[in-house]
């Protein structure tokens, strides 16, 4: 059996799919098999490739996000999917808030994950300069590999 893992920011066009390709990315070096999405709370990217500093920075690493295509999250991923991580306080928060009854997806803050950066934010490098995009990587990328970890054990 898989494990399903949803990450979820505003947007869709940065953040979330830099998460999915980070964990994309130590999942297969582990040999762990994982179904893996992204999706934004707002609808404004439907549709949209993921932002031009995002996908160079994803690029940088080794990893094409160019096929990626924004959507927004819905009742039905809280059923679908076996794990959905927030990028931020503010999406959580929103994610609690239309959660279907029937949602059986643990819902949770992804830096939770980070030892030493629990409740915090990852990066939002959209309004900022090109270096944003790297932090949030790096974000992301410890992320990724403390999923590995936990899915280990």
């Amino acid at each position: 059996m898989s494990m399903s893992v949803l990450f979820v920011c505003l947007g869709n066009i940065c953040r979330s799919p830099l998460a999915e390709a980070a964990l994309r990315a130590e999942a297969e070096k582990a040999g762990i098999a994982l179904e893996l999405d992204s999706a934004g709370t707002g609808d404004w990217h439907i549709g949209s490739p993921p932002d031009r500093r995002a996908q160079a920075v994803a690029l940088g690493h080794g990893i094409d996000i160019s096929s990626y295509r924004g959507r927004q999250v819905s009742p039905e991923d809280f059923r679908r999917f076996d794990h959905i991580f927030a990028l931020d306080a503010e999406n959580l928060k929103n994610l609690r808030r239309i959660r279907p009854a029937d949602g059986k997806a643990d819902l949770r803050l992804l830096m939770d994950l980070v030892p030493g950066r629990e409740g915090s934010d990852v990066t939002d490098p959209y309004f900022g300069e090109d270096a944003g995009f790297d932090r949030t990587w790096g974000d992301v990328t410890r992320a990724g590999r403390a999923i590995v970890a936990m899915l280990r054990k």
